[in-house]
């Protein structure tokens, strides 16, 4: 429906449209005109939702940091579990994970050659030279927060420690590309160019997403494409960057019996951080990390 200059604006601010978005929304039109992606109304977060989003970051930050005090070899993963939905519960989340579509725990650790989406277990003990993904995602009053950390258990071998501190890398130099009216494609291109500089694959068929109100909403984030390409960013949008980045082979593969936990086809370690991401006006703000 096309708003009126002198209509109420599309984002809830009460302002007139002509005093609030309509620049805003005719610098996405051009660019949608000259044959990008853009994002719609709804995938840009209204002020009042990106305050309740980061109110859910704090708790989704605050399970991460519990299981860095407490994680260690001899732990399991059912553990890590425990911590994320004491913590996650006592502030007043719920756990984003559980019982989504299915998956039966609060948090997902993937360990080693575990790509994703690892099912925490009183079978799955950590032990010394093992590398984990801890993911964790919080609903608060709605709003949700995702993000996720590597730990390196004990002492852990020099491949494996350099596999964890690239991907970070990978991520950050992603991060320093987010910037309003550029494209998605500038931070893939930034995280893919690094892996493979470095002798790394990236996990083509999983990547990041739009959340906030939803737990995965557009766009789908990759980290293949390149400068000028993908989604156009603009203020307001919040989205996870969080490759998978394989030390050997990008070949991946899902477990037919439980029907979440992904591995690499070589056996090979996989790492993974995941940051949640603001636009702003004047770059990024990282929600949750």
């Amino acid at each position: 429906m096309k708003i009126g200059r002198n209509d109420p604006c599309w984002c809830g601010s009460g302002k007139k449209y002509k005093q609030c978005h309509e620049a805003f929304d005719r610098k996405i039109e051009q660019a949608r005109v000259a044959g990008h992606v853009v994002p719609s109304h709804d995938i840009i977060k209204t002020p009042d939702q990106i305050l309740k989003i980061k109110e859910s970051a704090k708790i989704n930050m605050a399970c991460l940091d519990a299981v860095a005090e407490k994680i260690r070899p001899g732990m399991t993963t059912l553990e890590i579990d425990q911590i994320v939905y004491d913590t996650t519960k006592k502030m007043g989340g719920i756990p984003a994970t559980l019982n989504y579509e299915g998956f039966p725990k609060s948090v997902c650790t993937s360990v080693n050659d575990q790509v994703c989406h690892g099912i925490p277990s009183r079978d799955v003990i950590l032990k010394e030279g093992d590398i984990v993904n801890v993911d964790c995602s919080t609903i608060l009053d709605g709003f949700f927060s995702d993000s996720s950390r590597m730990f390196m258990i004990g002492e852990v071998d020099e491949e494996k420690k350099r596999l964890v501190e690239v991907t970070k890398e990978c991520c950050d130099l992603g991060l320093a590309q987010v910037k309003p009216w550029g494209f998605l494609g500038d931070m893939a291109e930034a995280v893919h160019t690094h892996a493979e500089e470095n002798g790394y694959s990236v996990v083509r068929e999983i990547g990041g997403h739009g959340v906030g109100v939803e737990f995965h909403e557009e766009p789908w984030v990759g980290y293949l494409s390149n400068r000028g390409e993908d989604m156009l960013m603009v203020p307001g949008m919040i989205f996870t960057i969080e490759p998978m980045i394989n030390m050997g082979s990008n070949q991946i593969y899902t477990d037919q019996e439980n029907g979440w936990e992904v591995y690499t086809l070589d056996g090979m370690p996989s790492a993974q951080w995941e940051y949640q991401v603001l636009v702003t006006e004047e770059g990024y703000e990282l929600i949750s990390w």
